[in-house]
């Protein structure tokens, strides 16, 4: 089966990371395109801004050139809050993929994120309500719906990965520090959340390029959902608990069934341990 060229547009962030790591570990790398902003070592790699020269019709000239040859597109790069930058951005890179994927024949993969379903409790599938809360969600929601739009006009086949807490690149590890706190219910649980580890992140992201007929939306997670707590105690993180107020939401959990139809997915890859040991790997 012929393995299809992938242009990675933000390779240099966080899961582009550990994309590269895991990919190349894998051999599955030789057909992939690396997009940075800055040069980088090693082959493989386009130096450009997605932005840089984007008109409204034509796009940007030299992600057009990257993407020659190229059956997918997959779009890692975007704004992410705390850093001062524009939301907006999202929505302006997922249009400059598009673009290009039109130019070249490319399907899409817009990077989006749960955050659009906002703080719902229940198991959430792809068809649920969408209630950001936050600027972020907003702005994942508006580049969503700005994709399929373009992507329909075009005649781009968009796929929006609605991606879960990534071990490591979370609030709770990634934002641990000493006298972390956290919220306990009545029941003595903390709040219970969709994860997915790094490495099977990378595995589930590979094989989405490949497939094809994927749905205009998928959830990518870890089946089920981890509580915090648990999370916190596998990684030998003290915490110190908090009474829940009102408001919090004991278990946000998006449904994983339609994301199993095109990759593996196991009951143990949400367990905390196992999260813990895909997160510590992927920082060695």
């Amino acid at each position: 089966m012929k393995i299809l060229k992938v242009l990675v547009l933000g390779a240099t962030g966080r899961i582009g990371s550990v994309l590269r790591r895991s990919w190349m570990q894998g051999n599955t790398a030789d057909g992939v395109i690396w997009q940075a902003r800055r040069p980088q070592a090693g082959p493989g790699w386009h130096v450009f801004d997605p932005l840089s020269g984007q008109e409204v019709a034509a796009g940007s000239k030299a992600l057009m050139q990257a993407a020659q040859g190229c059956d997918r597109i997959l779009c890692l790069a975007g704004a992410i809050p705390g850093r001062q930058q524009d939301l907006a951005d999202n929505t302006r890179l997922a249009r400059a993929a598009i673009l290009a994927g039109a130019e070249v024949g490319a399907g899409v993969l817009l990077c989006s994120s749960v955050a659009v379903y906002g703080a719902q409790d229940g198991v959430l599938d792809e068809a649920s309500a969408l209630r950001p809360v936050a600027p972020y969600g907003q702005a994942k929601l508006e580049m969503e719906q700005a994709g399929q739009a373009l992507g329909q006009q075009l005649g781009v086949a968009v796929t929006a990965l609605r991606i879960a807490n990534v071990a490591g690149c979370d609030a709770i590890l990634g934002g641990w520090a000493p006298g972390f706190a956290l919220d306990r219910f009545a029941d003595g649980t903390t709040p219970r959340r969709s994860y997915i580890g790094p490495q099977t992140l990378a595995r589930v992201l590979w094989d989405l390029t490949q497939a094809r007929d994927l749905p205009p939306v998928l959830n990518v997670a870890a089946p089920g959902a981890v509580e915090m707590g648990a999370l916190l105690d596998a990684a030998g993180l003290a915490w110190t608990p908090r009474p829940a107020p009102p408001e919090a939401i004991a278990q946000v959990e998006v449904a994983t069934g339609a994301l199993s139809a095109f990759t593996r997915l196991e009951a143990r890859d949400s367990l905390p341990e196992h999260l813990i040991a895909q997160w510590r790997s992927s920082a060695a």
